[in-house]
């Protein structure tokens, strides 16, 4: 019996979690937090630029319905019902009706639902529960089909084109887009995505802007391909929650990214653009790099998702009705949290302490960035070398960055587009840029003469990004390679003090634990699926477990069935840290006693 009823009771499962999506309990995050401004984080244009609305809306899933039959909730992406194109939350459709284009906001990868007793949770901020891999695969695979045959692309065009017997020059037309758009994304997604795939709740996130940047921005037109560039994203990490994430002194898992002011905010938000199909296409002219043309950034709606992802609070534990925190057995767990390390508390890594100040005067938290025995592989993305500079061959940012070579790593390269792109905004504006603002935003070593330079050192408000990347050892340049560079006699400002380099491989950050609770799997990487699972040491934790929105509030953590996806993560121990998968480390509070670790459980979930 069974084994007759389970497909039923799966397909059950399914249909309930579908209507339980589109009606969520919305978890406490704040007085301030309001449905106003939940609708603006689910739909604010931040310049990502991923495919034309039209052809999406005319793509077909393998089976034959269409792409967007269910809003992408095959992937884990949620219904949002003020979405009037069938875009789900985090997917924005920018421009004139008829020639929109779709691309992902902060919300599609940082908005979570986890379900409990057959009912669904909301949790704005949280590492969202989706399957990005199978979403490009599928994507992929869609447009490579509408090309497949002239019957398919015939077909399509008259849709996207609405008319049964479409003009042949339009079909020509789009037929030459499709193929431009296809070249590019199929040439990323054949060399990046790895096998096996990242799954639900994780990806390559660093890798994948790495590629983008490098492989797909930086060429000859055309196509402005340097496909060589591209290689398997495979250091796969979890999502992040990011509710106190803008008052955090350093983020990104490794700790490469300065943070805590407005401009840092731009410049880390400003990468991820780059990595989800932002356009960027910089010009060289042997004299100046144009870090803006066709750059297709939205500063004004960067700067907008960081002022609301500043008023998204830590959800409230919101199982009351359910399991009703025991206030006196999280008050013991408190003290074990406030007890030394090697006593086995947590307040002196995830503790609140204040960290470096940021412009003007903004006092942030520290964020200890170390060495816990996890897994290493998301250091190895960072030391990623030899990559083809393109058109930045030679361009460097005065006071910041050092001059790029015609090979270099892709930490370097990434740095110089981000910070480049911020300065040129901030310092050209809309008006005629000044020469001092030109040679302060990007020039090259091929400069022989130019406009004297006034400018001697970045503003007040843009000098922290002086440091805002903190590089890998294999990505440190040479301090003196400005030091012969002329213009109209006089030295190109050099850097003003390089920032201190990245910690060694195997350093990550240790964040505050607010909201805890809401953020499994746990470790960098997502290894291990429960709270209770971390206290226990690495070699008796679970080595296989299953990822989706079904939620164990007893473990604190993912329920050990998932019926929404068919994925099961396989991990590997302390003998292979490398592998980008390994549960192993972090073993802070493995010897506590039963009843320690209850009541420390306990205080976890009041954060």
């Amino acid at each position: 019996m069974r084994a007759i009823f389970l497909p039923a009771l799966l397909i059950a499962a399914f249909a309930g979690s579908a209507v339980r999506a589109a009606d969520p309990i919305y978890t406490e995050q704040g007085a301030g937090w309001t449905q106003a401004l939940r609708d603006d984080f689910y739909s604010r244009d931040q310049g990502s630029r991923m495919i034309p609305l039209s052809w999406l809306q005319n793509l077909k899933q393998a089976n034959g319905q269409p792409f967007l039959a269910d809003s992408l909730a095959r992937y884990g992406y949620l219904p949002n019902p003020a979405n009037h194109n069938g875009l789900p939350v985090g997917f924005v459709a920018s421009g004139a009706s008829g020639v929109q284009i779709v691309g992902m906001t902060c919300s599609a990868c940082h908005t979570r639902q986890i379900a409990v007793d057959g009912q669904s949770y909301r949790i704005d901020g949280g590492p969202a529960i989706v399957d990005f891999q199978s979403l490009l695969s599928d994507l992929d695979a869609a447009v490579g089909q509408v090309l497949s045959s002239d019957a398919a692309f015939n077909s399509f065009a008259a849709l996207v084109l609405s008319s049964a017997t479409p003009d042949a020059d339009d079909v020509v037309a789009l037929r030459q887009d499709v193929n431009a758009w296809y070249l590019r994304f199929h040439t990323l997604m054949t060399r990046a995505l790895p096998t096996p795939s990242w799954g639900p709740s994780r990806l390559d996130a660093v890798g994948m802007i790495f590629n983008r940047l490098t492989g797909l921005d930086l060429g000859a037109s055309p196509d402005f391909l340097i496909a060589d560039n591209i290689q398997k994203a495979d250091a796969p990490v979890r999502y992040p929650f990011i509710w106190n994430a803008p008052i955090q002194d350093h983020t990104q898992w490794t700790g490469f990214a300065a943070n805590g002011s407005d401009v840092l905010a731009l410049s880390r938000n400003l990468g991820e653009v780059f990595g989800v199909f932002g356009v960027f296409q910089p010009t060289n002219d042997g004299i100046y790099v144009n870090f803006l043309n066709s750059n297709s950034a939205n500063f004004d709606g960067l700067g907008k998702l960081e002022t609301l992802v500043r008023q998204i609070g830590p959800p409230k534990w919101p199982f009351g009705s359910i399991q009703p925190i025991d206030a006196a057995l999280a008050r013991q767990g408190q003290q074990i949290f406030n007890r030394p390390q090697a006593s086995g508390g947590c307040i002196e890594c995830h503790g609140i302490k204040s960290g470096t100040v940021r412009f003007p005067g903004i006092q942030t938290w520290a964020t200890p960035i170390d060495n816990v025995g996890t897994d290493t592989r998301a250091h190895d993305v960072l030391a990623w070398s030899g990559k083809k500079t393109g058109v930045l061959k030679g361009a460097f940012i005065p006071f910041v960055t050092q001059p790029l070579g015609e090979t270099d790593a892709a930490f370097n390269i990434l740095a110089t587009s981000v910070l480049g792109s911020v300065l040129e905004q901030s310092l050209r504006g809309s008006g005629s840029p000044s020469p001092a603002a030109l040679i302060a935003t990007g020039v090259t070593t091929q400069i022989q003469n130019g406009p004297r330079i006034d400018l001697k050192r970045l503003p007040p408000a843009l000098r922290d990004l002086q440091s805002a990347f903190h590089p890998p050892a294999a990505a440190a340049t040479p301090a003196s390679l400005l030091s012969n560079l002329r213009i109209q006699g006089l030295a190109i400002p050099d850097l003003i003090a390089p920032p201190a380099p990245l910690p060694p491989k195997g350093a990550y950050e240790s964040r505050v634990m607010q909201g805890i609770w809401a953020a499994a799997p746990y470790l960098h990487n997502g290894s291990v699926p429960t709270l209770a699972e971390l206290l226990k040491p690495a070699a008796q934790r679970v080595k296989q477990f299953k990822i989706g929105p079904a939620y164990d509030i007893v473990n604190v953590g993912l329920a050990v069935e998932q019926p929404q996806f068919n994925y099961t993560v396989t991990t590997t121990g302390c003998g292979d840290l490398n592998s980008g998968n390994s549960n192993c480390g972090h073993e802070f509070g493995t010897h506590l006693s039963d009843p320690e670790k209850k009541a420390l459980l306990e205080y976890l979930k009041t954060l």
